[in-house]
């Protein structure tokens, strides 16, 4: 169906949408498994980031309460797509993997070649990694890469890395309980016993639905980026699930949304004073092929320093990308600075006490 707004839609009311689409704006979600499940997968390559993404959507979470989470099961961090780190339902990793390791591991055959690895070489190192794991025991990444070279696989370049990497994303093996700030990993059909199936088609269809009702509006480049799915694939999925969903065009761009968070169009969008203090690589950015929706272009620069590929941390007002912040310690407590893009002006008297609840929310985030 098609959105009739009321309100006159901007980059502003866009990004607000996508706040309230995420748990960012509103009553947020009533527990961690709740709030990784809804938005279907976050990405968690920097773990520190991922728990604090996590305990913006989660009201009075703490950080313990995440990695609890982490530990019993509950949410679980792999490589579903694009090849980083993310934080999803555990019942889906399964059939999600099934849907990208292909394409993925054959992206990276240069690389296998190069360090010499091939189809007997994982078979190998999978033998190895089970034995040392299986029953419900679990491993540090140092006694794996031991295992492997008990086996004769070395680990040494990388090659270590990459050989779990496929393991996981053949479902041997999986990312467990935390030990500090490292994982421990456990036998895949171990740690994760309920596995939903899906058929391909059936599984980009939900998927696609899913992201929409969480990342909405966004488009089906942008999902088809964030996922890795091939953009064919995508509109065919999108034309099986778009009669559960609002179409939105803007500035000459359809955009696809849920039909809840549609309705706020009509009943008033929130956040329009809101100030977040976001990590670095949260889904209200990263989640999305084209993000000049809520970051001016000529500030990208300032949350992608020299387009290294590290996401800064952001402030954001009002939907938008306002500046960034930063985090100094002395001993154990914690100082967080914002750094807003107007240097001259800074942010205004009511955003300014709204960032130092902020980051007073995020002290009590750390315990600190």
């Amino acid at each position: 169906m098609r959105a009739t707004a009321r309100v006159r839609l901007s980059r502003g009311i866009l990004g607000r949408l996508r706040l309230a689409s995420q748990g960012l704006a509103g009553s947020g979600f009533r527990s961690v498994a709740a709030a990784v499940r809804w938005m279907t997968a976050m990405q968690a390559q920097d773990l520190q980031a991922a728990l604090w993404a996590v305990g913006q959507r989660v009201p009075g979470s703490r950080v313990t309460d995440i990695r609890s989470a982490l530990d019993r099961g509950e949410i679980v961090r792999s490589w579903p797509m694009r090849g980083t780190l993310h934080l999803l339902a555990p019942e889906d990793l399964k059939w999600m993997l099934a849907i990208t390791s292909d394409r993925l591991i054959r992206s990276m055959a240069g690389r296998h070649r190069e360090l010499g690895i091939d189809a007997a070489d994982v078979g190998v190192a999978a033998d190895s990694a089970l034995q040392l794991v299986s029953g419900g025991a679990a491993a540090s990444r140092a006694e794996l890469f031991q295992a492997f070279e008990r086996a004769g696989q070395s680990s040494a370049g990388q090659r270590g890395i990459h050989l779990l990497g496929v393991l996981c994303q053949r479902g041997w093996l999986v990312q467990g309980p935390l030990v500090g700030n490292q994982q421990l990993v456990v036998a895949f059909d171990d740690w994760i016993t309920g596995s939903r199936s899906l058929d391909r088609a059936e599984g980009i269809a939900e998927w696609l639905l899913r992201y929409l009702r969480s990342h909405g509006p966004a488009t089906e480049r942008d999902f088809s980026w964030w996922s890795g799915i091939p953009l064919k694939e995508v509109r065919t999925a999108l034309a099986r699930v778009k009669n559960q969903l609002v179409e939105l065009t803007f500035e000459g761009t359809t955009y696809w949304l849920s039909p809840e968070t549609a309705a706020l169009l009509d009943e008033g969008v929130p956040a329009g004073r809101l100030v977040l203090a976001l990590p670095g690589f949260d889904e209200f950015l990263l989640g999305y092929t084209d993000r000049s929706l809520v970051l001016p272009p000529e500030h990208a620069d300032r949350i992608v320093p020299g387009g290294n590929g590290v996401f800064r941390k952001t402030i954001v007002a009002g939907g938008q990308v306002v500046g960034t912040w930063e985090v100094s310690r002395t001993g154990k407590a914690a100082s967080v600075v914002p750094e807003p893009f107007d240097e001259i002006n800074g942010l205004r008297p009511a955003a300014q006490r709204s960032f130092e609840l902020q980051a007073a929310k995020y002290r009590r985030f750390l315990g600190t």
